[in-house]
């Protein structure tokens, strides 16, 4: 069964929001295509895919989901996932938002009915995984996850609710899986307020699913001085995969690069199953060490943030599709050890800001509000005019 594209979505177009996103020879524009065969989409999503042309049997597959206000072909742009794709031989998919299920683009991952197994928008991407690997041939063991913001909330729940699915994830700027079931709960989450110890958050990705192990390995990026999502959050997440790996809060790695720092927890085989990336002054956005060159990928833009350091590249290593060398360069070093820490990007879009909207459907019968709102609509309406949507 085909599904039409989300409004905003035809193969190239760049999304309102994004401003100096256009083609490049890093990724984006022309280079995603619509992916449309795949079935069932109780989430009413639409999909990009990327595939290099001589791609082998057998090759990985890395799923890429955009935040709020953003969409696949800008988010790619930005991060240089097709760049390194078409570098090192492996498929991209890119499930993309639509204005109808949340209108200000962002994944419902506050949302259970939209991140429980085999329901809404998790059961989409789980349906496009499936129809990507059985038409280009993917190993299933080497399907991976990764996301920014509202996406890499999402990806913590595809992770929790579809475990058997990942070989690993990487979660940007995101919140663990499970502290938010609605609005309120969610900006308390994104405020860093009431979270969850790492036995409650650990339990909650157990209770997602009759999964029993082995677990997706999973790494975190986190920008200390995060306006948006509090970098209590990024703590957060490694805590809740490390109780779920029953991984001590002892690491086994702390080391600096530059004014960052990167902590890992290892598993019995010496392999890093957690780490945490803790990039010094930045804001809410992708940390990039923008290029063409090695340890360096994507191009600096809204929420796509200059910090010396390259997460894509990185992550890419942690997945195992790409070259050590691009996550530990001598020169990627040297360079991150002289940046300065990164300053939060002042474009004035709201571009990437996880802004939780309720389906509108749920809510055209509901009486109108009051003319001065109070309680939890107030704190609704605050957002929303702070993200400039009001």
């Amino acid at each position: 069964m085909k599904f039409p594209l989300a409004p905003g979505g035809r193969p190239g177009s760049l999304g309102a929001g994004l401003p100096g996103l256009g083609a490049s020879p890093l990724g984006g524009g022309d280079r995603l295509a619509a992916f449309t065969d795949f079935a069932p989409n109780p989430g009413a999503l639409a999909a990009h895919a990327y595939v290099p042309d001589d791609l082998e049997p057998g090759a990985a597959l890395v799923v890429v989901l955009h935040g709020c206000t953003q969409n696949a072909a800008g988010y790619d742009h930005g991060s240089g996932w097709s760049w390194l794709a078409e570098r090192h031989g492996f498929a991209l998919l890119f499930p993309e938002q639509a204005r109808a299920n949340n209108p200000n683009l962002c994944f419902n991952w506050f949302q259970p009915k939209d991140t429980a197994r085999g329901q809404g928008e998790a059961a989409s991407i789980a349906a496009m995984i499936g129809a990507m690997a059985e038409r280009h041939g993917i190993d299933p063991a080497r399907v991976h996850v990764t996301g920014l913001s509202a996406g890499g909330a999402m990806a913590s729940a595809m992770l929790a609710a579809y475990p058997e699915l990942f070989a690993s994830g990487a979660i940007i700027a995101g919140l663990p899986h499970g502290v938010a079931a609605g609005v309120p709960q969610a900006l308390d989450a994104m405020a860093g307020r009431a979270v969850p110890d790492a036995d409650t958050l650990g339990g909650r990705v157990r209770a997602a699913s009759n999964h029993a192990g082995p677990w997706p390995r999973v790494s975190v990026w986190q920008g200390d001085a995060d306006s948006t999502v509090t970098a209590r959050n990024g703590a957060a997440v490694a805590a809740q995969w490390r109780h779920v790996h029953g991984l001590g809060e002892a690491a086994a790695v702390t080391e600096p690069i530059g004014p960052h720092r990167r902590t890992a927890w290892t598993d019995a085989e010496g392999r890093a199953a957690i780490e945490l990336y803790e990039i010094a002054g930045m804001g809410h956005g992708v940390p990039l060490n923008p290029g063409t060159g090695e340890g360096e990928a994507g191009t600096a833009g809204a929420h796509m943030l200059d910090a010396g350091i390259d997460s894509t590249g990185r992550i890419a290593a942690f997945f195992g599709v790409g070259p050590e060398a691009a996550a530990g360069t001598a020169a990627a070093k040297a360079r991150a050890a002289k940046a300065k820490p990164v300053k939060p990007n002042k474009v004035p879009a709201p571009t990437a800001k996880i802004v939780p909207l309720p389906r509108p459907a749920a809510k055209r019968a509901e009486p109108e509000q009051p003319s001065e709102p109070s309680g939890v609509q107030a704190v609704i309406e605050k957002a929303l005019k702070a993200a400039g949507l009001m």
